[in-house]
C-alpha cells in the first residue's frame, strides 16, 4: 500500500540528499547517462554546493558498448570543475543476451580491439578483485576508501520494478531509512536511492524545469516513436537492454558497426526485431511450454555451468510456483535462455509482479505460492 506523504518528491529528495551530506563525509553520485542519474547528478551538485562540499565525486562504470550519446554526456559531466570524475575503464565481463556461444563481452579486454579508446581522466586499472559489474562499485569502495564512511547515491526508482518496490520499502538499510542497501556496514559503506518514490514524469519535468543537460539519445528515440516508459540508456547487448539493437543501426550506425565487430549474435538479432523473444504459440513439436523451456536450455546453452545454473532456476520456480501457473512461469523461463539471464533478472522481477498480484486478488491466501 502507497502512503502519500504532504510533502512533494522535489523537496522530499533534496531533504534525503541533504541528510546524507550530514551523515557521511563523502557522498558520490553514481551515473549512467540516463534520465534518472542526471536527476541525481543535478540534485547532488545542488546540495554540495549549499553545503560548500565541490567538487561532487561521480561515479561512472563504463561498459564499453555505450550509446555514442551516452559517452558525449559522460565526457561533458567529467570535464565539468564541480566535478570530481571517477570513470572507470577497466576491463569486466558482462552477459551477452545475443549469442548461447559467446556468453560473455570481456569490456576493455587486454590486447582487444575495443570499441573507442579509453579517455585520458579514466581509470584503467582494474585492481579491484572483480570483474563483474554488480559487484564493481563495491569492490572499489573496499578498495580505494577503506576506513571510511561513504554514501553513494543513484537514481534507482520502485516505479521501474515490482522487485525494487519490494526492496526499497521493507527492511532498515541505515538509521531507519528502507530507501537503498548495504554495501559493507561495518566499514560504513551503504547506497541510498533518494528519488526511489518520483515517477517518469517527475524525472522529466525536474529535467525540463531547470533547463538541464540531458543525454540526447532520448530525442532520438523520442522521434523514432520509442514510448518514454520504454527508453532506457545502457549497454545494448544485456538481458534488460538488447530489445535495443532494434533500432541502434538506425540511431547510432557507428556504434551499431563497432558492436557487431566487437561481439557475435548482435546482428542477427537487431535484424529479427523482436522476433525471437518468446513464440506467440507454442511450437507443434512440443507437448507443452515445459518441454520447449527444457530442450531450449538443453540445446542452447552449450555451457555446462551455465545449463546447470538455469536448470536450478527452474527448479526453484517449480517449487514455489503452483502448477496452475507453471505455464506462465515456463513462458518467463523461455525468455531466460533465449537471452542468457544466468543471474535470474527476468525471474526475479516476474515473481515479484506475480505474487502481489496475487495477494491483491486474494489478500486472505497465497495459493499461488507453496
Amino acid at each position: 500500500m502507497k502512503v502519500y506523504l504532504a510533502q512533494n518528491v522535489w523537496d522530499a529528495a533534496l531533504d534525503r540528499i541533504s541528510w546524507l551530506f550530514d551523515e557521511f563525509p563523502e557522498v558520490i553520485a553514481c551515473i549512467s547517462g540516463g534520465k534518472d542519474s542526471t536527476v541525481i547528478l543535478n540534485l547532488c551538485l545542488q546540495v554540495a554546493k549549499e553545503k560548500g562540499r565541490l567538487p561532487l565525486s561521480v561515479f561512472f562504470i563504463d561498459q564499453e558498448a555505450e550509446w555514442a550519446t551516452v559517452i558525449d554526456y559522460i565526457r561533458a559531466v567529467m570535464n565539468r570543475p564541480d566535478v570530481n570524475p571517477l570513470w572507470l575503464q577497466v576491463p569486466l565481463r558482462l552477459f551477452n543476451a545475443t549469442s548461447n556461444t559467446n556468453q560473455w563481452l570481456h569490456c576493455w579486454e587486454p590486447g582487444a580491439q575495443w570499441m573507442r579508446e579509453k579517455e585520458p581522466n579514466s581509470i584503467h586499472e582494474n585492481t579491484f578483485g572483480t570483474d563483474r559489474f554488480a559487484e564493481m562499485f563495491g569492490a572499489w569502495l573496499k578498495t580505494e576508501r577503506k576506513g571510511q564512511s561513504v554514501a553513494q547515491v543513484s537514481g534507482v526508482r520502485c516505479e521501474e520494478s515490482p522487485t525494487r518496490m519490494n526492496g526499497m520499502t521493507h527492511g532498515n538499510v541505515y538509521k531507519g531509512r528502507t530507501w537503498g542497501k548495504v554495501w559493507n556496514r561495518k566499514r560504513g559503506h551503504f547506497a541510498f536511492y533518494p528519488i526511489y518514490d518520483w515517477s517518469y514524469t517527475d524525472v522529466w519535468k525536474a529535467i525540463h524545469d531547470n533547463a538541464w543537460d540531458y543525454c540526447s539519445i532520448y530525442d532520438v528515440m523520442y522521434q523514432y516513436g520509442v514510448p518514454a516508459t520504454k527508453m532506457r540508456v545502457s549497454n545494448v547487448h544485456h538481458e534488460t537492454a538488447v530489445w535495443d539493437l532494434e533500432y541502434l543501426q538506425e540511431m547510432d550506425p557507428e556504434t551499431w558497426s563497432a558492436l557487431t565487430e566487437r561481439l557475435s549474435g548482435c546482428n542477427a538479432v537487431g535484424q529479427m526485431q523482436g522476433q525471437w523473444f518468446i513464440p506467440a504459440e507454442l511450437p507443434w513439436m512440443f507437448n507443452d511450454w515445459k518441454e520447449y523451456r527444457d530442450h531450449l536450455c538443453e540445446n542452447m546453452l552449450t555451457d555446462p555451468q551455465a545449463r546447470a545454473k538455469m536448470r536450478a532456476l527452474f527448479e526453484r520456480g517449480e517449487r514455489t510456483i503452483a502448477d496452475q501457473y507453471h505455464e506462465a512461469m515456463c513462458k518467463v523461463q523461455i525468455a531466460m535462455v533465449l537471452v542468457n539471464d544466468l543471474e535470474g533478472t527476468k525471474w526475479a522481477s516476474w515473481s515479484v509482479a506475480h505474487l502481489n498480484w496475487h495477494r491483491a486478488r486474494n489478500p486472505q491466501t497465497s495459493p499461488s505460492i507453496r
